[in-house]
């Protein structure tokens, strides 16, 4: 009988320890998109991109260029995209793969990142612009009255999910 109430107290032991262990090492869960809407204009795919262009901007002082470069190593797809968000709405968290070019349409985007620990805002207006560089956890909300409208440009590498949900970084709640 010694035996089996030993057995009885070790397999409860480790029952115990299991459900403990299940309480402290809780999973994180993603946080999706709410109120959102997401029109897919085109999706196309390319070979290594690598494209440098100036402009002379002012053509009294030819020292004066406007300069852009987009270099890829690789395929890539490039996902061009109009979201709506409802007023209320957020992306949740997420990540992106590669960099996105983001234009405020219509309505304002506020924006954080998960690695800021002070969850200090960033609001982009109607008709402003703002770069993604990717690879950052972060949530776009529509904390105004009316419809936030993005048109969004990402380049990604060929094949992979233009979004990676991400859980909540627990120091930034609306």
């Amino acid at each position: 009988m010694k035996i089996h109430r030993r057995r009885v107290v070790v397999g409860l032991t480790a029952v115990a320890a299991l459900a403990a262990t299940g309480v402290l090492v809780v999973p994180a869960f993603a946080t999706p998109a709410q109120g959102v809407v997401t029109s897919i204009i085109a999706i196309g795919h390319f070979g290594d991109i690598d494209s440098t262009t100036k402009t002379d901007i002012n053509s009294g002082n030819r020292t004066d260029f406007w300069q852009a470069r987009i270099n890829t190593k690789g395929l890539s797809d490039v996902h061009v995209l109009q979201n709506t968000i409802a007023p209320g709405g957020t992306f949740g968290w997420h990540s992106h793969p590669g960099p996105s070019l983001v234009i405020v349409k219509s309505g304002t985007a506020t924006f954080y990142k998960a690695d800021d620990p002070t969850c200090s805002p960033t609001v982009v207006d109607t008709g402003q612009g703002f770069v993604d560089n990717g690879n950052d956890t972060h949530v776009v909300r529509n904390q105004g009255t009316v419809d936030l409208v993005t048109i969004v440009v990402s380049i990604v590498p060929a094949g992979f999910a233009r979004r990676i949900e991400q859980p909540d970084p627990g120091n930034c709640h609306s």
